[in-house]
């Protein structure tokens, strides 16, 4: 993780230089190169998921009606790819199970290359036809909040005069053919902002996302005041003050937050997590509430219909939920926590500086450099395990 700090620092001294010489520096060649064969390396291995020493949990996911249309999501991906010519088709549509779907990254833009188009280089009506399929997957507030996100880009390229980071570098793919019948999905890829939304029938899988902000409360700039990821940190950080000393000193994995604790990001799609930490089968009914409500911040990011099915998934499960921190819990800590079942991981970071370390001590964690993953574990990220049960009875 150190070596990752330091190839992201080396990232923005080669980028500058780049502005500056107007030329791409062997720097971030190299850089490039180190990117692509951490993704290579990720993808020989076949696809199993997320999951416990144990093994693979099997049952969980089982193809149903859910009663929530996916239509208006199905008309706005179609739209959009109508508005392609062939060669943006060729940049932008892949097979439903192509390994497609597992290319993200959050690194910026210039030392990974990524898919379909952006919406920097979409025409008017292109970019406003990707727009709308995420109006229709998304809730008010994911939206808002992807569209705030994407502001921090801006933000990170004016404190950094960085033209590889920008509010329009981020790319939309489609996989399969969209249909409210037949599996297919969609991707948006950019730094700080990967959503994968896999679509069978009425049934969605919304995961891997990744979210992040840095800076994550703008202070400068043309979008001073914007502010991402505050409530997932205040909310995170009311629960674990909620609980009892002795509950805390269950969930805690360690007292001190030095270092970025994050472990499910990026081409970690087949990591081994114990669960560990404070387990929810052994806190009070308004507890188990509580945490309840903290998970669905994250997960009310998605349409209503759709949170409310996600969101009965979890609670099935709340008492094999564990919760686990890191760090100090005071109302100015920096932090971590995860929550972890048998069909979500949801991991927060505080995480040292980059873009901001001209405004930060340069080695310590910071609440201005934000972190978070969510994804399904046991075989369904990506919705894999949906897909994998369909393509048994029906072959594409």
């Amino acid at each position: 993780m150190r070596y990752f700090l330091h190839v992201a620092i080396v990232f923005l001294a080669a980028i500058q230089t780049l502005n500056a010489q107007e030329k791409y520096p062997n720097e971030l060649l190299s850089l490039k190169k180190y990117f692509t064969d951490i993704e290579v390396q990720a993808l020989a291995e076949e696809f199993q998921g997320v999951r416990a020493s144990g093994g693979l949990q099997d049952g969980l996911f089982p193809i149903r009606m859910t009663g929530v249309s996916t239509k208006l999501i199905v008309d706005a991906a179609n739209t959009y790819l109508s508005l392609l010519s062939s060669s943006e088709l060729l940049q932008t549509q892949f097979a439903v199970d192509s390994s497609e779907w597992r290319r993200w990254f959050n690194v910026d833009n210039g030392v990974y290359v990524r898919q379909g188009l952006s919406l920097k280089e979409m025409s008017t009506k292109q970019r406003s036809a990707a727009l709308q399929i995420l109006k229709v997957s998304l809730s008010k507030k994911g939206m808002q909040q992807a569209f705030d996100i994407m502001k921090t880009d801006r933000s990170l390229s004016e404190l950094n005069s960085s033209s590889f980071l920008d509010e329009e570098l981020y790319f939309l793919t489609i996989m399969g053919k969209p249909s409210e019948r037949e599996p297919w999905g969609w991707q948006i890829d950019g730094h700080h902002l990967v959503i994968n939304y896999f679509v069978l029938g009425d049934q969605v899988v919304v995961t891997p996302t990744f979210l992040g902000a840095e800076p994550a409360v703008a202070k400068t700039g043309k979008y001073k005041g914007n502010e991402v990821l505050q409530d997932e940190q205040d909310s995170g950080l009311l629960f674990m003050q909620s609980l009892s000393q002795s509950q805390q000193q269950a969930a805690l994995l360690e007292a001190q937050k030095q270092n970025d604790n994050m472990v499910a990001a990026a081409h970690k799609d087949n990591l081994i997590l114990d669960y560990s930490g404070l387990q929810a089968k052994t806190l009070s009914p308004v507890r188990k509430e509580a945490l309840l409500e903290l998970i669905h911040v994250f997960v009310s990011n998605i349409k209503e219909g759709h949170a409310k099915v996600r969101m009965d998934e979890v609670r099935r499960h709340i008492d094999d939920t564990w919760f686990a921190w890191a760090g100090e819990a005071k109302d100015d800590s920096v932090f971590y926590y995860r929550i972890h079942s048998p069909v979500i991981l949801i991991e927060f970071d505080h995480q040292r500086p980059i873009g901001t370390r001209i405004l930060h001590d340069q080695d310590k964690p910071t609440r201005d450099h934000i972190h978070v993953v969510v994804r399904t574990p046991n075989g369904n990220d990506y919705g894999k395990d949906l897909l994998k049960q369909h393509l048994s009875k029906h072959k594409h």
